[in-house]
């Protein structure tokens, strides 16, 4: 699962998958929505038919609205 995340268009490293419980746990972050579609579309894909929980988050990479209040 690893190597087709990494090897694939999304080249993405940050994603981990481990079997608990006889089901499969994917975690990690990743920089956008659309990244994290793709990962959770490529799991279901790769691991068809087991129990897959997901737990991927999008990174905040956006830019501050506004300026940091310092006491």
């Amino acid at each position: 699962m690893h190597d087709r995340l990494a090897a694939e268009e999304l080249g993405e490293l940050g994603v981990r998958a481990e079997v608990r419980a006889g089901s499969v746990v994917v975690t990690g972050t990743v920089p956008s929505a659309q990244c994290r579609e793709t990962v959770l579309r490529t799991v279901h894909e790769e691991l068809a038919g087991l129990a897959v929980h997901t737990d991927v988050v999008v990174a905040e990479t956006a830019s501050p609205d506004h300026a940091e209040d310092l006491p």
